[in-house]
């Protein structure tokens, strides 16, 4: 089924179906047509759409991965007041994972789960230099060779700059050497300055996040890319983090996937201060999957559900939304869980019955977005 076909198919003669058509049939994305779709009420019209988009690339097959969170520290100089997961420097709750006890649970996990990826990330902790990255990088590939290191986003990699007093292109080309395969889109938050001034501002700039992703994309270390939405952005500072990502899409190709996620409010300091209360739940969530499905058409192939942040059952029906991976099993997390939001991992058992129970076709995968069986 063509693009044009699927949008005149599902309504026709509508302002929703003439702004779907410009963007999948010419491409063009204007920041006005986003506004246009994000504010949009139309979600089941959205979701037919975006399930269409997602059916003709993959058919009935969801994809998940066996992996685990491992967050190395939780000591943490950026204070982000939507974080319940750091702790300053010197604080009674704060630690440094040592090398040791990272490759035994890493080695654990590829016996007990068979996982394929690690994913390895912290706080901004300025005690750790790249050494010690690299050390344990070079001993996961040794003792776990068929385990992918998805880690350290771009922030953290400006942490380590800072700390080793060298550019962001150095220290991914050291950790790349030392076996760093792809980063995680964290720290993008909402990649508009206005927003990270309020929520996170002694993180790195927006322009930064996005020089970083660069110098990764060219120097051959793919990434996802990711949006938290519902702290105090607005509708149109959220098209324009999805208009910054397409535009570095189009130059790199260096996005495996987008991962929209909604923020969790409860334990941060944005909740104790009144800030937001509540997050913005399940309709939100329906809609960016739909929207990103559509704007990302051609550009960034795979679109995670977000079960971390919004449940499993909000996961399941974001697949008919247009995600098409499930995302990892997180054996480990730590940092939502912070917040007591809920339940933060999953067995590979649980994602296979919850991708079946809809109709779907479990299927795993590696890193790489490479499926490597059905079940």
């Amino acid at each position: 089924m063509q693009n044009s076909q699927i949008s005149h198919d599902i309504f026709k003669g509508s302002e929703l179906e003439n702004t779907v058509d410009k963007i999948l049939n010419d491409q063009d994305l204007e920041i006005n047509d986003l506004i246009y779709l994000l504010k949009s009420p139309e979600i089941q019209r959205l979701g037919l759409i975006g399930n269409s988009l997602r059916e003709n690339l993959y058919g009935k097959q969801v994809s998940f991965i066996n992996n685990i969170i491992l967050n190395y520290t939780n000591v943490c100089v950026t204070y982000c007041k939507f974080c319940a997961f750091y702790r300053p420097p010197g604080h009674e709750e704060s630690y440094t994972v040592s090398k040791e006890e990272i490759i035994e649970r890493i080695v654990f996990a590829k016996k007990n789960y068979d996982i394929k990826q690690v994913l390895f990330q912290g706080g901004h902790n300025p005690k750790l230099n790249i050494e010690y990255f690299e050390d344990i990088f070079n001993t996961i590939r040794l003792k776990c060779p068929d385990v992918a290191i998805h880690g350290l986003s771009a922030s953290e990699i400006d942490m380590i700059a800072r700390v080793d007093k060298s550019s962001h292109r150095e220290v991914l080309e050291r950790l790349h050497i030392a076996g760093l395969e792809s980063l995680p889109g964290a720290g993008a938050e909402i990649l508009v300055d206005e927003v990270k001034e309020i929520i996170s501002p002694l993180k790195i700039s927006s322009q930064t996040w996005l020089e970083i992703m660069e110098t990764a994309h060219k120097i051959g270390i793919k990434s996802s890319a990711t949006m938290m939405y519902g702290t105090v952005e607005t509708i149109e500072q959220r098209a324009r983090h999805l208009l910054k990502i397409a535009e570095l899409q189009k130059r790199t190709r260096g996005f495996m996937a987008f991962i929209p996620w909604s923020f969790e409010p409860n334990k941060t300091e944005i909740q104790e201060i009144g800030t937001v209360q509540y997050a913005m739940g399940g309709f939100e969530l329906l809609k960016m999957i739909s929207v990103s499905r559509i704007v990302f058409n051609g550009l960034i192939d795979h679109l995670q559900s977000s079960w971390l942040t919004n449940g499993i059952g909000m996961a399941q029906l974001a697949i008919f939304h247009g995600s098409d991976d499930f995302g990892g099993t997180l054996i480990g997390e730590e940092v939502v869980s912070a917040t007591g939001a809920r339940s933060t991992e999953l067995l590979a058992n649980n994602i296979i019955n919850a991708i079946k129970s809809m109709g779907f076709v479990p299927v795993e995968r590696n890193n790489s977005y490479d499926w490597l069986r059905t079940f």
